[in-house]
């Protein structure tokens, strides 16, 4: 283990998640892994925090960013959220309970349950996206604005790739 001013043994990154070579952070190269994995932590921690604050977990609040535009099957719905068919069922069986989303058989398809959100979880699905895009807005204030559309445009680019990859269809129908 080495404290925040020594160097690390090669090979192994620095206490504060920086790899060996990369810019102190006054500089502003950390590497394209190291960047992204920063970059993740710090809006990871805003989501939670945002998330407890009004008694969610992040996974909570990414099933109501789902359901905000789109009325997936429950299949569909563990595809876009990366869960298996018993942690999607749990997921959705604790926001019904909580009032936050409804479930119906599907018109197309009387086998599968499709899942909506409801006015309450709509509300407050709407609430932490204003306090999240605020926060983020903060994160991102020193950048200029055409580096932050570069941004946009670049993640929305890594996140359409991985979709493709996945088999998910990001294109929304209204809810």
């Amino acid at each position: 283990m080495t404290s925040l001013g020594e160097t690390p043994p090669p090979g192994r990154p620095s206490p504060g998640g920086l790899s060996p070579g990369a810019k102190s952070p006054g500089g502003n190269d950390l590497g394209l892994v190291d960047a992204l994995a920063q970059l993740s932590f710090l809006v990871q921690g805003a989501l939670a925090e945002i998330a407890g604050q009004h008694d969610l977990s992040i996974i909570q609040m990414r099933l109501l960013g789902v359901l905000r535009d789109r009325k997936p099957a429950m299949n569909e719905l563990g595809r876009h959220l990366g869960l298996d068919k018993s942690s999607i069922s749990g997921l959705v069986d604790r926001a019904q309970r909580r009032g936050l989303v409804t479930r119906t058989i599907s018109a197309i398809d009387r086998r599968a349950v499709q899942v909506s959100i409801t006015e309450a979880g709509r509300q407050l699905a709407e609430q932490v996206a204003a306090e999240f895009t605020e926060r983020i807005g903060t994160l991102a204030a020193a950048l200029p604005d055409s580096d932050r559309q570069r941004l946009s445009h670049l993640a929305a680019q890594i996140v359409v790739a991985d979709a493709h990859r996945r088999g998910i269809d990001l294109r929304t129908t209204p809810g």
